[in-house]
């Protein structure tokens, strides 16, 4: 009945990328290689990943990459200022997830691992703000559910609210 929450996840994102930048294509994924990584090369995607740096620290880390685009799957949520690496992407498109704020649910925090926070939980409109901002153009965008096999009141809205925010942008032209 309830699908397999990354399998879910990543068949979402999936969709969505091939829908926006059709394989084969050269990416920069922002982030260090990941079990998404491999999807995307399975798929007909050429990528490279960044080395675990602190993005809030060296934005400048984008400027070295030749791409067709820039992906960020979950990871400006981490950063205490996206505007700044958002700005210092050379490349024309950007495929992007976030997780949104949930209302009934507060900002993710591992107690475990000091890096494995969100320091936003973007609304929409927020998210999008910070995109233009920044200068991007949002061509497409959607959202999807996170559904979660567990019982309860959250899991049950879970079923229903968008938790996942996808959107597929462009550089303004100046």
């Amino acid at each position: 009945m309830f699908p397999n929450v990354p399998t879910y996840r990543y068949n979402k994102t999936i969709d969505f990328l091939k829908r926006v930048l059709p394989p084969p294509a050269v990416v920069l994924d922002l982030g260090v290689r990941n079990p998404f990584t491999e999807i995307m090369e399975k798929e007909g995607y050429t990528v490279y990943n960044t080395n675990g740096e602190d993005f809030d620290l060296m934005p400048e880390v984008v400027k070295d990459f030749e791409v067709d685009a820039v992906t960020s799957f979950e990871v400006f949520e981490h950063l205490v200022s996206p505007f700044s690496i958002l700005r210092e992407i050379k490349c024309n498109k950007l495929i992007t997830t976030i997780p949104l704020r949930l209302w009934f649910a507060s900002a993710y925090r591992s107690k475990t691992d000091m890096w494995d926070r969100h320091f936003h939980e973007f609304e929409d409109w927020q998210f999008d703000w910070l995109l233009e901002k920044s200068g991007w153009e949002i061509k497409e965008a959607e959202k999807w559910i996170s559904p979660t096999k567990l019982n309860g009141f959250r899991p049950i809205l879970r079923r229903f609210t968008p938790r996942y925010y996808a959107v597929f942008a462009e550089k303004k032209r100046k």
